[in-house]
């Protein structure tokens, strides 16, 4: 099976390598790609903490190598699609084309997984409407405006609703690559 995993710049480190190698490990080719980049391409990843702020800070991560193209993606092509979190959803759902491939794994009901902020892709998408999201909770009031409900839970916790798994952050990668592989197996 084949996945896709739109990913970008200051994209959240453990929400990009970890799943990407996880996914792999068990048997999926992962195919990672951001727009106007090409396989071979590198983007700058993130790490987000929380260090007794109020908001967590930002330090540089590692540099990733994306194994695709962008321009050559389509969801005809993939079985799911990953969306992680970090900075990069922000400037990701301004891309037409980011959408327009949302969209495809949507209305073809393929499984996507999405992760503390990439769920502001969903909701640039407007594919969640009547959903029950999970997401970092700075993302809640777009959620919401989206018209989804949005599901508060721990930070090792996801929620499956339909074709979307969804979570808050990182720590929630067991249970969240757990169910995003169970929705997997069912297509």
């Amino acid at each position: 099976m084949k996945i896709l995993m739109i990913t970008g710049d200051f994209v959240e480190d453990y929400e990009n390598m970890v799943p990407f190698q996880a996914l792999q490990a068990v048997g999926y080719q992962v195919d990672a790609v951001c727009p106007n980049k090409k396989a071979g391409d590198v983007i700058a990843t993130a790490i987000h903490d929380f260090e007794g702020h109020q908001t967590y800070t930002e330090k540089p991560g590692h540099n990733f190598t994306l194994n695709a193209d962008f321009s050559a993606a389509s969801a005809d092509d993939y079985d799911g699609l990953y969306l992680p979190g970090g900075r990069a959803p922000e400037y990701l759902r301004l891309d037409e084309n980011v959408i327009g491939l949302i969209k495809a794994f949507a209305d073809t009901n393929k499984p996507i997984a999405s992760i503390c902020h990439g769920p502001q892709l969903l909701s640039a998408a407007n594919i969640i409407t009547g959903k029950r999201i999970s997401a970092y909770p700075a993302c809640k009031p777009e959620i919401i405006l989206a018209g989804a409900e949005y599901v508060s839970v721990e930070m090792d916790q996801a929620v499956t609703d339909g074709n979307l798994v969804t979570a808050p952050a990182w720590p929630a990668h067991p249970e969240f690559l757990k169910q995003f592989i169970a929705l997997l197996n069912k297509a």
